[in-house]
């Protein structure tokens, strides 16, 4: 977990989405938790890496994203780590993200969880897909920027 400086503490970050994605806009999401998840996620037992999100019956879900079960809770009480999640958004943005999607087709893909002011906040990102060669540039991309920094750090 890292603490960021607007007030705000990174529980868990899908790196692995920028990777994949094209990332077009940004929203942040309240999300529906019992307490024993509550209680996971301040404990950073949080994976996004599989995770994504959809709009069905005018509401957003998240789904596939693994909270971990709270260790000192009794098996009765705790919760399923991989149940479908709501998320809480305005119903202008459901409407906009939704024909987003199915237009244009794009993705719903959940960049990062975090707490902010007590509460469980979340970044879901509209996406579309990149291709091998577009991978392949950020990484080259990344590679030069690196090679520059080394260099002026030489210098």
């Amino acid at each position: 977990m890292t603490k960021n400086t607007e007030g705000f503490k990174i529980v868990s970050d899908n790196r692995k989405a920028r990777y994949l994605y094209e990332i077009l806009e940004t929203y942040e999401a309240g999300i529906v938790l019992e307490g024993t998840e509550v209680k996971s996620i301040r404990a950073g037992k949080v994976n996004l890496q599989d995770a994504y999100a959809l709009i069905r019956g005018g509401e957003a879900w998240l789904l596939n994203a693994h909270i971990s079960p709270f260790e000192k809770a009794s098996v009765y009480f705790n919760h399923d780590p991989r149940r479908t999640r709501k998320l809480l958004l305005h119903k202008e943005q459901i409407n906009k993200l939704l024909g987003q999607v199915e237009q244009k087709g794009l993705t719903l893909v959940p960049l990062k969880m975090y707490l902010k002011g007590g509460r469980v906040k979340i970044d879901i990102a509209v996406g579309r897909g990149k291709k091998l060669h577009d991978k392949r540039d950020d990484i080259r991309q990344k590679d030069d920027k690196r090679a520059m920094e080394r260099a002026m750090k030489r210098n």
